[in-house]
């Protein structure tokens, strides 16, 4: 279907979740915004090594980034930890965990201003008005999950989850030599909702935390003589 704000917030009033393809994201975000995506896209090659990783795996590459969004618009904090709770993350939560930063020049990049405005305005008009912060704290995820022959690559090492916050988005930038990856969403008594796959640049999936659990499963590559990896976006909303 082709989505609108409006539209696409009422998929996810209704199910919790909503499936975006790319064609879809792109009217959301604009044409004229994404003229410059190749270079955005091309930053995930400078991510550094998530050395956090309690399965010992060294298959995820990262850079870590907070914003606070508001009326008067969305301003980048100065760099701090991510945290999770165990309840939230068990694998590798509990810990101030410092990633390398996202680069300056990707963090006023017009695709990221783009996908963190339209973001803005589709979870503050989802969020009830008795519920709906000044500010919300935003965290931005640069995910590159890498595989090789014998070593699969694991986007959600702790399985299906909840990420402890508001509203999530999850948007796919590459995906080189790699099959399976599939999102599989579950409501909060653990049963299946729905599934599928973020196969082409600009598919996004979209969340409501406090509603559903989302996993994907690991990845593995088609040529084992050629890099394999899968490049995504995370940006979290969580009220203040």
């Amino acid at each position: 279907m082709t989505y609108s704000l409006a539209s696409l917030a009422a998929a996810i009033e209704h199910d919790g979740f909503a499936f975006v393809d790319a064609p879809d994201m792109r009217g959301l975000l604009g044409e004229a915004e994404l003229l410059e995506w190749g270079s955005f896209a091309d930053s995930w090659n400078d991510l550094g090594v998530d050395t956090y990783m309690a399965d010992g795996g060294r298959y995820r590459r990262r850079r870590f980034a907070c914003y606070r969004a508001n009326a008067a618009g969305i301003i980048r904090k100065p760099h701090q930890p991510h945290y999770q709770s165990r309840d939230y993350n068990p694998v590798n939560g509990g810990i101030d965990r410092w990633f390398e930063p996202v680069t300056d020049t990707i963090g006023r990049h017009p695709v990221l201003g783009a996908i963190l405005g339209t973001s803005h305005a589709l979870f503050d008009r989802m969020t009830p008005e008795a519920l709906r912060p000044e500010a919300w704290h935003v965290e931005l995820h640069q995910f590159r999950i890498e595989t090789r022959p014998g070593e699969a690559g694991q986007p959600t090492p702790e399985g299906m989850h909840r990420d402890g916050v508001d509203w999530v988005l999850v948007l796919i930038v590459r995906r080189e030599n790699v099959k399976s990856g599939e999102t599989t969403i579950y409501d909060l008594a653990r049963r299946p909702l729905g599934s599928f796959t973020l196969t082409q640049p600009l598919d996004a999936a979209l969340v409501d935390d406090s509603r559903v659990y989302h996993g994907v499963t690991p990845v593995e590559p088609f040529d084992p003589s050629r890099p394999a990896y899968r490049d995504v976006l995370v940006v979290t909303f969580r009220r203040e």
